[in-house]
Protein backbone atom coordinates (compact mmCIF):
# COMPACT_ATOMS: atom_id res chain seq x y z
CA UNK A 1 0.00 0.00 0.00
CA UNK A 2 1.48 3.34 -1.17
CA UNK A 3 -0.44 6.32 -1.97
CA UNK A 4 2.03 9.19 -0.24
CA UNK A 5 0.13 12.00 -1.93
CA UNK A 6 -2.97 11.43 -0.30
CA UNK A 7 -3.89 13.09 2.75
CA UNK A 8 -6.59 11.62 5.43
CA UNK A 9 -9.31 12.55 7.45
CA UNK A 10 -10.81 10.80 10.37
CA UNK A 11 -14.68 12.24 10.97
CA UNK A 12 -15.61 11.35 14.19
CA UNK A 13 -18.58 12.76 15.81
CA UNK A 14 -18.71 12.93 19.58
CA UNK A 15 -21.92 13.50 21.95
CA UNK A 16 -20.95 12.84 25.94
CA UNK A 17 -18.16 10.44 25.61
CA UNK A 18 -15.72 11.99 27.78
CA UNK A 19 -14.84 8.66 28.98
CA UNK A 20 -13.67 7.17 25.66
CA UNK A 21 -11.61 10.27 24.05
CA UNK A 22 -7.81 9.32 25.35
CA UNK A 23 -8.25 6.14 24.40
CA UNK A 24 -9.70 6.82 20.65
CA UNK A 25 -7.19 9.13 20.07
CA UNK A 26 -4.27 6.86 21.62
CA UNK A 27 -5.69 4.05 19.31
CA UNK A 28 -6.19 5.88 16.28
CA UNK A 29 -2.85 7.79 16.38
CA UNK A 30 -1.27 3.89 16.94
CA UNK A 31 -3.40 2.51 13.87
CA UNK A 32 -2.00 5.39 11.87
CA UNK A 33 1.15 5.80 12.74
CA UNK A 34 3.01 3.84 10.06
CA UNK A 35 1.03 5.14 7.25
CA UNK A 36 3.17 6.73 4.29
CA UNK A 37 0.87 9.70 4.04
CA UNK A 38 -0.61 12.79 6.28
CA UNK A 39 -3.38 12.56 8.22
CA UNK A 40 -5.79 14.56 10.91
CA UNK A 41 -8.46 13.46 13.22
CA UNK A 42 -11.55 15.84 13.51
CA UNK A 43 -13.98 15.89 15.94
CA UNK A 44 -16.90 17.38 16.01
CA UNK A 45 -18.59 17.80 18.89
CA UNK A 46 -22.46 17.31 18.64
CA UNK A 47 -23.53 19.73 22.24
CA UNK A 48 -22.07 17.34 24.88
CA UNK A 49 -23.83 18.01 28.33
CA UNK A 50 -20.02 16.38 29.89
CA UNK A 51 -16.81 17.03 29.90
CA UNK A 52 -15.99 15.80 25.97
CA UNK A 53 -15.38 19.54 24.65
CA UNK A 54 -12.76 20.28 27.34
CA UNK A 55 -11.34 16.80 26.40
CA UNK A 56 -11.08 17.57 22.74
CA UNK A 57 -9.40 21.30 23.33
CA UNK A 58 -6.95 19.77 25.59
CA UNK A 59 -6.17 17.15 22.93
CA UNK A 60 -5.84 19.73 19.99
CA UNK A 61 -3.60 21.30 22.34
CA UNK A 62 -1.37 18.88 22.75
CA UNK A 63 -1.78 16.93 19.12
CA UNK A 64 -1.59 19.46 15.65
CA UNK A 65 -3.33 16.86 13.99
CA UNK A 66 -6.69 16.81 16.33
CA UNK A 67 -8.34 19.55 15.02
CA UNK A 68 -12.59 20.26 16.38
CA UNK A 69 -15.90 21.86 15.48
CA UNK A 70 -18.49 22.14 18.15
CA UNK A 71 -22.29 22.81 18.10
CA UNK A 72 -24.16 24.95 20.23
CA UNK A 73 -26.75 22.62 21.08
CA UNK A 74 -27.34 18.68 19.82
CA UNK A 75 -27.93 18.14 16.16
CA UNK A 76 -27.97 14.52 15.68
CA UNK A 77 -25.30 12.35 13.47
CA UNK A 78 -25.90 13.79 10.41
CA UNK A 79 -25.09 17.01 10.89
CA UNK A 80 -22.15 16.38 12.57
CA UNK A 81 -21.22 13.76 9.79
CA UNK A 82 -22.03 17.06 7.69
CA UNK A 83 -19.92 19.66 9.35
CA UNK A 84 -17.22 17.38 9.02
CA UNK A 85 -17.10 16.60 5.30
CA UNK A 86 -17.18 20.08 4.77
CA UNK A 87 -14.26 20.76 6.87
CA UNK A 88 -12.28 18.18 6.40
CA UNK A 89 -8.56 18.72 4.62
CA UNK A 90 -8.27 15.19 3.36
CA UNK A 91 -8.86 13.76 0.20
CA UNK A 92 -10.12 10.74 1.74
CA UNK A 93 -12.57 10.80 5.06
CA UNK A 94 -12.57 7.62 7.30
CA UNK A 95 -15.74 7.86 9.77
CA UNK A 96 -16.12 5.83 12.63
CA UNK A 97 -17.58 6.22 16.47
CA UNK A 98 -16.50 8.00 19.24
CA UNK A 99 -17.39 4.83 21.81
CA UNK A 100 -14.67 2.72 20.57
CA UNK A 101 -16.79 -0.13 19.39
CA UNK A 102 -15.14 0.21 16.27
CA UNK A 103 -11.38 -1.05 15.94
CA UNK A 104 -9.06 1.96 14.79
CA UNK A 105 -6.60 -1.08 14.11
CA UNK A 106 -9.09 -2.17 10.84
CA UNK A 107 -8.84 1.46 9.38
CA UNK A 108 -5.27 0.44 7.44
CA UNK A 109 -6.77 -2.24 5.94
CA UNK A 110 -9.86 -0.40 4.36
CA UNK A 111 -7.67 2.27 3.55
CA UNK A 112 -5.92 -0.35 1.83
CA UNK A 113 -8.75 -1.47 -0.11
CA UNK A 114 -10.03 1.84 -1.33
CA UNK A 115 -6.69 2.04 -2.73
CA UNK A 116 -7.10 -0.55 -5.18
CA UNK A 117 -8.72 2.11 -6.81
CA UNK A 118 -11.73 0.51 -8.06
CA UNK A 119 -14.25 1.54 -5.71
CA UNK A 120 -15.01 5.06 -3.71
CA UNK A 121 -15.90 3.99 -0.40
CA UNK A 122 -15.54 1.31 1.46
CA UNK A 123 -17.95 0.16 4.29
CA UNK A 124 -17.20 -1.96 7.09
CA UNK A 125 -19.18 -5.19 7.82
CA UNK A 126 -19.64 -5.87 11.67
CA UNK A 127 -19.51 -9.63 10.91
CA UNK A 128 -19.65 -10.49 14.58
CA UNK A 129 -20.99 -7.97 16.86
CA UNK A 130 -20.63 -7.44 20.65
CA UNK A 131 -23.84 -5.55 21.40
CA UNK A 132 -27.28 -6.52 23.29
CA UNK A 133 -29.36 -9.31 21.45
CA UNK A 134 -32.24 -7.09 20.65
CA UNK A 135 -29.68 -4.82 19.05
CA UNK A 136 -28.44 -7.25 16.60
CA UNK A 137 -31.98 -8.12 15.69
CA UNK A 138 -33.44 -4.31 15.10
CA UNK A 139 -30.46 -4.24 13.21
CA UNK A 140 -31.21 -7.14 10.73
CA UNK A 141 -34.10 -6.40 10.50
CA UNK A 142 -33.65 -2.82 9.71
CA UNK A 143 -30.78 -3.55 7.68
CA UNK A 144 -32.86 -6.47 5.22
CA UNK A 145 -35.90 -3.51 5.05
CA UNK A 146 -33.66 -0.94 4.11
CA UNK A 147 -32.20 -3.16 0.98
CA UNK A 148 -35.30 -4.11 -0.44
CA UNK A 149 -36.68 -0.49 -0.79
CA UNK A 150 -33.63 0.94 -2.06
CA UNK A 151 -32.45 -2.02 -4.17
CA UNK A 152 -29.45 -2.27 -1.97
CA UNK A 153 -27.06 -5.25 -0.97
CA UNK A 154 -25.06 -3.74 1.64
CA UNK A 155 -25.04 -6.00 5.18
CA UNK A 156 -24.56 -2.97 7.46
CA UNK A 157 -24.74 0.51 6.88
CA UNK A 158 -25.34 0.99 10.62
CA UNK A 159 -21.47 0.30 10.91
CA UNK A 160 -20.13 3.84 11.29
CA UNK A 161 -16.10 2.49 10.47
CA UNK A 162 -16.31 3.82 6.39
CA UNK A 163 -14.24 5.10 4.10
CA UNK A 164 -15.31 7.97 1.25
CA UNK A 165 -14.05 9.55 -1.06
CA UNK A 166 -14.07 13.23 0.41
CA UNK A 167 -14.83 15.45 -2.97
CA UNK A 168 -18.01 13.05 -3.32
CA UNK A 169 -19.15 13.20 0.47
CA UNK A 170 -19.35 16.52 0.60
CA UNK A 171 -21.99 16.33 -2.40
CA UNK A 172 -24.29 14.20 -0.03
CA UNK A 173 -27.51 15.52 0.45
CA UNK A 174 -27.51 15.31 4.50
CA UNK A 175 -30.78 15.87 5.52
CA UNK A 176 -31.36 14.52 9.48
CA UNK A 177 -31.25 11.04 9.73
CA UNK A 178 -29.21 10.32 6.19
CA UNK A 179 -25.98 9.40 7.91
CA UNK A 180 -27.52 5.72 7.86
CA UNK A 181 -28.04 5.99 3.97
CA UNK A 182 -24.32 6.78 2.87
CA UNK A 183 -23.97 4.31 1.01
CA UNK A 184 -26.64 4.65 -1.34
CA UNK A 185 -26.50 8.49 -1.46
CA UNK A 186 -22.85 8.13 -2.58
CA UNK A 187 -24.51 5.27 -5.05
CA UNK A 188 -26.12 8.11 -6.44
CA UNK A 189 -23.65 10.39 -6.83
CA UNK A 190 -21.74 7.51 -9.17
CA UNK A 191 -19.65 6.09 -6.52
CA UNK A 192 -18.70 2.42 -6.72
CA UNK A 193 -18.79 0.66 -2.93
CA UNK A 194 -17.42 -2.22 -1.28
CA UNK A 195 -17.70 -3.71 1.89
CA UNK A 196 -15.25 -5.33 4.03
CA UNK A 197 -15.65 -7.21 7.33
CA UNK A 198 -14.64 -5.22 10.65
CA UNK A 199 -14.00 -5.76 14.09
CA UNK A 200 -16.73 -4.88 16.50
CA UNK A 201 -16.08 -4.26 20.35
CA UNK A 202 -18.52 -4.44 23.57
CA UNK A 203 -18.93 -0.86 24.98
CA UNK A 204 -16.57 -0.92 28.21
CA UNK A 205 -17.41 2.87 29.07
CA UNK A 206 -20.81 5.09 28.76
CA UNK A 207 -24.10 4.46 27.70
CA UNK A 208 -25.63 4.32 24.14
CA UNK A 209 -27.35 7.39 23.17
CA UNK A 210 -30.35 6.27 20.93
CA UNK A 211 -33.47 4.21 21.43
CA UNK A 212 -34.23 1.47 19.81
CA UNK A 213 -37.92 2.52 19.20
CA UNK A 214 -37.64 5.87 18.80
CA UNK A 215 -34.61 5.56 16.18
CA UNK A 216 -36.83 2.80 14.32
CA UNK A 217 -39.74 4.95 13.99
CA UNK A 218 -37.65 7.56 12.18
CA UNK A 219 -35.61 5.61 10.35
CA UNK A 220 -38.53 4.76 8.37
CA UNK A 221 -39.76 7.86 7.29
CA UNK A 222 -35.74 8.55 6.28
CA UNK A 223 -35.83 5.76 4.10
CA UNK A 224 -39.05 6.98 2.36
CA UNK A 225 -37.26 9.89 1.82
CA UNK A 226 -34.05 8.57 0.29
CA UNK A 227 -36.29 6.01 -1.67
CA UNK A 228 -38.27 9.49 -3.29
CA UNK A 229 -34.50 10.56 -4.05
CA UNK A 230 -33.49 7.54 -5.93
CA UNK A 231 -36.60 7.51 -8.18
CA UNK A 232 -35.93 11.21 -8.82
CA UNK A 233 -32.88 11.33 -9.69
CA UNK A 234 -29.26 20.47 7.59
CA UNK A 235 -29.43 22.77 9.33
CA UNK A 236 -27.10 23.30 12.15
CA UNK A 237 -24.93 25.98 13.48
CA UNK A 238 -21.11 26.03 14.22
CA UNK A 239 -20.65 27.58 17.67
CA UNK A 240 -16.59 26.57 17.90
CA UNK A 241 -13.90 25.72 15.93
CA UNK A 242 -9.62 25.31 15.82
CA UNK A 243 -9.53 24.56 12.25
CA UNK A 244 -7.08 26.30 10.24
CA UNK A 245 -8.42 28.24 7.46
CA UNK A 246 -9.11 26.90 4.19
CA UNK A 247 -8.17 27.92 0.82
Amino acid sequence: MHAPNYTISLVIPVYNEEECLRGLHRECCAALQSLPYAWEILLVDDGSTDGSLACIKALAAEDPRVHYLSFDRNHGQSAAFAAGFAHAQGEIIVTLDADLQNDPRDIPRLLERYFQGDVDMVVGWRRKRHDTWIRRLASRIANGIRNALTGENVRDTGCSLKVLRADLARRIPMFTGMHRFLPTLMKLLGARVAEMPVGHRPRTTGVSKYGILDRAWVAWWDLWAVRWMQRRFIAYRIHETNLPPQD
